[in-house]
């Protein structure tokens, strides 16, 4: 495609002489004969510098901020991180445009949800793709997880194919991260769905200003069709200004859409959901209140989007444990074993409460926070913990460039602060082999922070590691 072509996809830009484009590439490690390089400026390195690198390597133009000083056609736009999205949209022949899309977004329950509305509209016989924290799927294609939505690089060429072999719709998680970034600013919504706002990434955004005004591109006029927010969660009014047509869930305070539950046990609960006046009941296979408000989200969406009572009912009675989302493992000598992805204070508030109401012995705790992340939350998620388990086992979760026994000493801080009932054990397989073998009858292990994430990374490297594994490894040693 010539790069004249992709050039009309930007109202701004600058273009300076014309070449044909075989692959577009923003890493100059692995640029190749005719890519278009994009001159990225990042948190570590500016793209710009490794120009020149590209043009050796057979780099056919570039897509820059400021004019560069080589022999080669460029485009000098007023942001590459817009304009590598919008050319990559053009370049794989906008797949966007062929698609109906919802995008979801929140701190937490994003992949349940996600994986809740794509078994619903699968029970509704429309061709469904899914793109999230798990990976992406369409019919018998699984792709492996990158990251929560991939960038602009990935995103479209799996939309085109995803719209190639027929899907209809496609399920997306759209993390705060890659709005900010603007990776999928092309894409118009559908629907967009909103489950929370609670702290997360601050590492990264420095505020929850910052962080919410990222959450809520989703929600602007241009960019989806209507919107489903959690009536519980404050940041609803700040969303609904936009002045988007919207619909509203929740279980506390008045909604369109809410539900009661009729019976409830440790691994399920019968609900009826009422969706603006339409009764929908359902077996819900999963956890907690929280997968309560995950379901209602769901379930709000499929009707805006016009999906009947039953399929809806089918889909939610269809979605078993989600990898990683509260997820039940095994059983030991009377004790039921949990894992889940919860790394946040919210996020591990809401599953450890969602276990305690069933625990009929002691709710042991295994947790870690992440290393070169928001240290703010350590503490904090510290006393969360001492707060609510009977005991906890504190432990390394991707400690990357830090020393693990720091992160714990700062968890320590919360914690100790509420209770002494804990141990450290700083190696996570030798922390989950300890709180095995002190489980009794009618106890709770829930082991959290990892959920089905399947490496564990330590000074850059990324080890093969899985918390699932791990527990049914040590299970049948024991």
């Amino acid at each position: 495609m010539r790069l004249s072509v992709l050039s009309e996809e930007l109202s701004q830009k600058k273009l300076i002489g014309d070449t044909e484009v075989i692959s577009l590439c923003a890493d100059s490690r692995v640029v190749g004969e005719g890519d278009l390089f994009f001159c990225l400026e990042g948190a570590r390195a500016d793209g710009h510098l490794f120009a020149k690198e590209a043009l050796r390597k057979g780099a056919a133009a570039f897509v820059c901020e400021h004019e560069l000083p080589l022999p080669a056609p460029q485009m000098v736009v007023p942001d590459a991180r817009e304009a590598m999205a919008r050319i990559a949209a053009a370049f794989y022949g906008h797949p966007e445009r062929r698609l109906k899309l919802v995008g979801i977004t929140g701190t937490n329950g994003k992949t349940t949800t996600a994986h809740l509305l794509f078994h619903i509209l699968e029970a509704a016989g429309k061709r469904t793709g899914l793109i999230g924290t798990l990976g992406a799927r369409f019919r018998e294609i699984v792709i492996a997880p990158e990251l929560t939505t991939p960038d602009p690089f990935h995103l479209f060429p799996l939309l085109k194919d995803m719209a190639d072999a027929g899907a209809e719709y496609v399920v997306m998680e759209v993390s705060a991260h890659a709005l900010a970034l603007k990776k999928e600013c092309p894409l118009r919504y559908d629907a967009a769905v909103f489950t929370n706002l609670t702290r997360d990434h601050l590492d990264f955004f420095r505020s929850m200003e910052k962080y919410g005004a990222a959450k809520a591109l989703l929600f602007q006029k241009e960019r989806c069709r209507f919107a489903v927010l959690n009536a519980d969660d404050k940041f609803t009014a700040v969303l609904q200004r936009s002045g988007v047509p919207s619909v509203t869930y929740g279980l506390d305070g008045p909604a369109d859409c809410f539900a009661v539950i009729e019976e409830k046990k440790l691994r399920s609960s019968r609900v009826v959901f009422n969706l603006s006046d339409d009764l929908v009941e359902a077996r819900l296979r999963l956890v907690g209140r929280h997968n309560v408000y995950n379901a209602l989200a769901a379930a709000a969406a499929a009707k805006g989007l016009g999906v009947d009572s039953e399929a809806i009912s089918r889909g939610i009675e269809a979605t078993r444990e989600v990898d990683g989302r509260l997820e039940w493992v095994a059983s030991y000598h009377g004790a039921d074993i949990f894992v889940d992805f919860a790394h946040t204070p919210d996020g591990l508030e809401k599953s450890v409460s969602a276990l305690r109401e069933e625990c009929r012995g002691r709710l042991v705790l295994l947790f870690g926070c992440g290393g070169n992340r928001d240290e703010g939350k350590r503490a904090v998620m510290g006393e969360v913990a001492a707060s609510l388990a009977d005991f906890c086992v504190l432990t390394s979760d991707n400690p990357r460039y830090e020393d693990p026994v720091s992160i714990i000493a700062e968890i320590e801080k919360g914690y100790r602060a509420v209770s002494s009932s804990y141990v450290a054990v700083e190696e996570r397989e030798k922390a989950i082999e300890y709180a095995l073998t002190h489980l009794k009858e009618g106890d709770i292990l829930l082991v959290a922070g990892k959920g089905g994430e399947t490496t564990q990374e330590i000074m850059g490297i990324k080890y093969r590691y899985n918390d699932k594994a791990v527990i049914k490894a040590a299970l049948e040693k024991l």
